[in-house]
């Protein structure tokens, strides 16, 4: 039986208080056969996107030691005209569970172009 994880995004500025309607937000997920496109998005006018469904390991997975990880790892990439591009790298998936993933944009100045933020795995 396949499992899964949930991911809903945020997208907003100014330390949260502005939602971020129509930014452009990819989610592709890392697997042993390689990167895949799960799903493209735009946020709506509270700066949400719909729930997007993941594979992830079994929830047992994580009930003992083990060399894999009981986590499924993907990439979320945002963007939005006016705003520096936002790449959020290994973003944990855990079986059952919503995982909400806030995506801060700061606008754009020149020369300025790409926030990249790398999540580091869990201590499990």
């Amino acid at each position: 039986m396949p499992y899964s994880g949930t991911l809903v995004t945020r997208v907003f500025t100014s330390r949260g208080q502005l939602p971020i309607q129509d930014a452009f937000v990819s989610v592709v997920q890392h697997s042993d056969e390689g990167d895949r496109l799960l799903d493209v998005q735009t946020s709506n006018r509270s700066g949400n996107t719909t729930p997007i469904t993941i594979s992830s390991p079994s929830p047992q997975s994580s009930q003992s030691p083990s060399e894999s990880d009981p986590f499924a790892l993907c990439d979320v990439w945002v963007e939005r005209q006016g705003f520096r591009l936002m790449v959020v790298k290994n973003v944990q998936i855990f079986p059952d569970i919503i995982s909400v993933q806030d995506l801060p944009l700061i606008p754009q100045i020149a020369g300025e172009s790409t926030d990249i933020v790398v999540i580091t795995p869990q201590d499990l």
